[in-house]
């Protein structure tokens, strides 16, 4: 036998070798396979395991407060302690507090908004009341309108869950005190006075009861 046909032998085997070899290392392919179904791509190593979060700063805070303000700080817990709470849908509620407190005290009719009331902002309210009702005076008042009404502290305890939220209020009222003989003695029934207000309202995130209540009172 001559040294080409043994030569041609040799590398007959190494051939049949190698594929043998590669077919146990990758597989066949049956005829019911999808030869167009796409590879799937492992993932790399180290993403795995990895959660990407989208999005950017809350716009229903920094619609209010600035964004990385201490305020904004404290609303972000407040979501946290209570995902259902939303700083736009408190100030349209505090708008609608604002006027309805407001006309109570003015006309003296507090037991409406007695639970909206802190105990020491309700005594402090009919401390004022008792002294009108003594002077015999009569309070007539309408509510023009808000002009402004700005978000500008909040503050969250986290211990006690206890959050707070300051809002300063620029209002228009018509409110004139008469006397026991319908005397005008303070206020004009034509011209509305500018009304402004600095409330702190209150309340335990994540409390059953939804009212906030109003815990201090400035100008």
């Amino acid at each position: 036998m001559s040294n080409a046909v043994i030569q041609l032998i040799v590398l007959a085997g190494i051939a049949i070798f190698l594929i043998l070899r590669l077919k146990n290392v990758l597989g066949t392919r049956d005829g019911w396979e999808d030869p167009d179904a796409p590879l799937e791509r492992p993932e790399p190593a180290q993403r795995r395991g990895f959660e990407v979060i989208e999005g950017g700063p809350d716009q229903d805070i920094t619609d209010h407060v600035a964004e990385g303000s201490p305020a904004a700080r404290a609303l972000a817990q407040m979501k946290q302690a209570e995902p259902s709470f939303n700083v736009t849908s408190f100030l349209q509620g505090a708008r609608g507090a604002y006027e309805m407190i407001l006309m109570a005290f003015e006309t003296g009719d507090l037991e409406k908004i007695r639970p909206f009331l802190s105990p020491e902002v309700f005594a402090a309210f009919e401390g004022v009341v008792q002294a009108r009702a003594e002077q015999g005076l009569d309070i007539q008042a309408e509510f023009m309108g808000l002009r402004e009404m700005v978000l500008t502290e909040a503050e969250y305890d986290a211990s006690s869950r206890e959050a707070e939220i300051t809002v300063r209020f620029l209002g228009e009222v018509i409110s004139v005190a008469r006397d026991a003989n319908g005397n005008v003695v303070e206020g004009d029934p034509r011209s509305p006075r500018k009304q402004r207000d600095v409330w702190t309202f209150a309340r335990k995130m994540g409390s059953a009861d939804p009212n906030w209540q109003l815990v201090a009172t400035g100008g």
